[in-house]
């Protein structure tokens, strides 16, 4: 099965708060003398191989381990998490976080709100699998005990990380920091990407008049392949996971082997304060996830009493809005603190926000995911599976998983797409009955009538959401969204809210599926047909770039016909040498490839609004020869309009920057794109590039872009084999973010390379590392 595919992220936070609540810092969790045993071995690039006997003691040498390579960006987070960034770094910078960063004071409002909320508290009082599980709660107890005990040991003033040695935001984490770190990842696509319009949704009433600021997260776009015995050369099944995600902060992935014998035996990548592996595998089974095209909330549309602005109408009896008061401690730039009061408001659906608010109505989120740590069990009990059904019964137990589908092969050649993912339940009729805004983006209901209330399903573990036999799943190879999972079968009998169908798929997921047909055909120059470890390797690494394969020729014609071309200002410019440059280019972004940087500057180009003389904006228009076609979702568009004046405009403009700035036209992504001291491949998604990376902002006048943020981060292909798993891997950031590490871009320099590791799972592979270092904590 294969799959590629990416999301915008964004929704609510949905919990009930009906009075004024104030947050109590919990207790550091500690551990008994004696209670945690584990045994923390290290291979190449310091990749930690923790077994212990049981949970608890696994948590502890991950915690250990974890805090070896990354205490600061934990202790950071950890601030987040409390509400208590402006305490120690001011109201108006910015947070840490890397998806969605937020004024301090904005993040710690909406944090404390949560922590208010009561909502963690009463998730943690419900019984599995509604509420943790006790080997979930055993495996965060240890983890936070082994944190600490690093801590304790090395001392806050004797850390190696100069990014927190010495401070005193610096203390030891709780149960309850970890607790939190997993609600907020299940709310990434949620709640947590609306933290400025909660923290602000009291504000004076004249300043909630103001038109709606919508706020619309870009997700990280992830790729994946799921490879069955009908697409490998050997019969095995075979996966490929490259999640995009951030390359700094907490939404970084570890790599990890986790082992209890005879009862867990685990490796892959876990995103930062998880005690579990996400994308991983064991013996026999392989699975990764790439983000859903499915909706995490639905905005409700509150009718309100006239002259009560806090009172909304619902089947015509009025109900008043819960009123919460957050209380932040401030320090100045004097270092004196103060305390800001909110008053944030909510509603039966969830958080009524800032934006949208007027005399006669407001707007309220409700998440799906506002109370959900199901998915922290699910991960555990994948990592167990013995099989593809193994895996399957995992998920319709839990029906957890936040935000994210699932792609999975197991040793038999068995493979498995699924949106597992929990989706509200809103049906498509109940989405045109319910409709009360008229943006298409925007799933806005009408929260004036409990018949816009989500739906149940019989089979679903809680109200509201979808159960497993609504989602979209198939059983063999796919790619792209639920509708192009298999382009030989396309997928359509599911809701809208889980994604469209028949709407252009961009340029990324196009070359994704042309570099399987082309691999499966033999077409790439890679061999025979069919997947090999090898060749899914260097498939994935390859560096194609799609909008130049699709647009190039036409560029050449006109290059032409128009050596002189004119920029969007009028000038004339000579593009002869640029053109030269262009055509010599091969069309990859390899670190050496010349003329990369120029066709990204060019390409993005023609997605920039032309100016008029007069300086107005003239919005640009398709610049595509041939326009989508949903007969036709795997060539259309194609071809560009040489009769658009964008077209020509944008190379002109490009060759006039390069020109000012005295910059090569042969610059090369090794000489403009950068990570630290490393120079990093790869070109933008927007591009059509399978192994894509994004680093903010424009080209700089000296040639170089900020350094990359985002990007394929956990590179991992498994062959599934009688005889065990072959895994080759890379983390792209690599393993610690300690700048004094000597795992700080080692595994940068081979992603660079486009070098990989190859895996050590079974105990002869471990043991065979020369280098091999061990650490017993007992």
């Amino acid at each position: 099965m294969i799959k590629t595919c990416v999301r915008r992220l964004a929704a609510p936070l949905a919990a009930a708060l009906t009075a004024s609540l104030l947050v109590a810092a919990p207790a550091p969790a500690r551990a008994a003398e004696g209670r945690y045993t584990a045994d923390i071995r290290r291979t190449e690039y310091g990749i930690p191989h923790i077994s212990a006997k049981d949970h608890g003691g696994l948590g502890y040498g991950y915690g250990y381990a974890f805090a070896e390579d990354n205490l600061c960006v934990m202790a950071s987070w950890a601030l987040t998490l409390r509400g208590e960034r402006s305490r120690h770094f001011g109201a108006e910078a910015m947070s840490d976080d890397a998806v969605d960063p937020v004024s301090n004071l904005a993040s710690d409002v909406y944090y404390k709100s949560v922590h208010a909320s009561g909502v963690l508290r009463r998730v943690l009082a419900r019984p599995a699998p509604h509420g943790p599980g006790a080997e979930v709660r055993a495996l965060v107890d240890g983890y936070v005990a082994g944190f600490n005990r690093y801590l304790s040991e090395t001392g806050v003033a004797g850390l190696p990380d100069p990014a927190c040695r010495g401070k005193d935001w610096v203390g030891p984490i709780t149960a309850t920091d970890v607790w939190m770190n997993l609600l907020d990842l299940g709310r990434l696509a949620g709640s947590s990407s609306f933290k400025e319009a909660i923290a602000a949704s009291g504000q004076e009433e004249e300043e909630m008049k103001q038109p709606d600021r919508k706020k619309k997260v870009s997700a990280p776009g992830s790729n994946a392949y799921a490879l069955g015995r009908e697409a490998t050369r050997s019969g095995h099944g075979m996966l490929l996971a490259d999640p995009h995600f951030p390359w700094n902060g907490s939404r970084r992935f570890y790599q990890v082997h986790l082992t209890i014998p005879g009862v867990l035996d685990v490796s892959g990548g876990s995103l930062y304060g998880t005690p579990m592996v996400q994308i991983g595998h064991n013996a026999s089974v392989a699975w990764t996830h790439t983000v859903s095209h499915a909706q995490r909330f639905t905005l409700y549309r509150l009718k309100l009493v006239p002259g009560r602005r806090t009172t909304y109408l619902v089947d015509g009896r009025p109900e008043p809005m819960g009123r919460q008061e957050v209380s932040v401690t401030v320090r100045d730039a004097k270092g004196a603190t103060n305390t800001v009061t909110t008053t944030l408001y909510t509603s039966r659906y969830g958080p009524v926000l800032a934006t949208g608010w007027t005399e006669g109505t407001a707007i309220a989120l409700a998440d799906v995911n506002a109370a959900n740590l199901r998915f922290a069990d699910e991960w555990l009990a994948m990592g167990t599976a013995r099989d593809l059904a193994g895996l399957r019964r995992a998920q319709d137990t839990y029906q957890g998983m936040p935000f994210v589908y699932t792609l999975a092969a197991d040793a038999g050649g068995e493979t498995h797409f699924a949106d597992a993912s929990v989706v509200p339940h809103v049906t498509d009729e109940q989405a045109d009955r319910c409709r009360a805004g008229d943006d298409p983006e925007m799933l806005i209901l009408d929260g004036s009538t409990s018949a816009c209330l989500w739906g149940e399903d019989a089979d679903a573990i809680e109200p509201g959401v979808f159960g497993p036999a609504a989602q979209p799943r198939l059983a063999r190879n796919a790619n792209a969204d639920p509708w192009l999972t298999n382009p030989e079968a396309p997928l359509t009998d599911y809701p809208r809210i889980f994604g469209d169908t028949r709407t252009q798929r961009d340029l990324r997921t196009r070359v994704g599926l042309d570099m399987i047909a082309q691999r499966l055909s033999g077409g790439d120059g890679l061999g025979a047909p069919g997947f090999t470890l090898d060749t899914l390797q260097r498939t994935a690494t390859g560096k194609r770039n799609l909008s130049a394969e699709l647009l190039r020729p036409d560029l050449r014609a006109l290059c032409r016909a128009k050596p002189v071309m004119t920029a969007s200002d009028g000038e004339k410019v000579d593009v002869r040498r640029a053109c030269a440059t262009l055509t010599a280019w091969d069309g990859r972004a390899r670190l050496d490839s010349r003329g990369a940087i120029l066709w990204r500057e060019f390409f993005l180009g023609l997605h920039r609004p032309q100016r008029r003389p007069d300086g107005g904006v003239i919005p640009p228009r398709s610049w595509w020869k041939v326009p989508f076609d949903p007969e036709h979702p795997l060539t259309t568009p194609r071809g560009l309009d040489l009769a658009n004046p964008a077209v020509p405009a944008a190379l002109a403009d490009a060759v006039r920057f390069f020109r000012a700035n005295d910059l090569p036209l042969t610059l090369t992504p090794g000489q403009a794109q950068w990570y630290g001291a490393v120079p990093v491949p790869g070109c933008t998604e927007a591009e059509g590039c399978f192994d894509r990376i994004r680093a903010r902002g424009a080209l700089g006048e000296e040639g170089r872009y900020a350094d990359v943020d985002t990007g394929s981060s956990f590179l991992m292909a498994v062959e599934l084999t009688p005889s065990g798993p072959r895994a080759r891997t890379v983390l792209t950031y690599s393993l610690s973010a300690d700048s004094t590490s000597p795992h700080h871009a080692d595994q940068t320099e081979l992603f660079s390379r486009g070098r990989w590791v190859t895996g050590r799972f079974t105990e002869a592979e471990i043991r065979a590392y020369p280098g091999l270092t061990t650490v017993s904590l007992r």
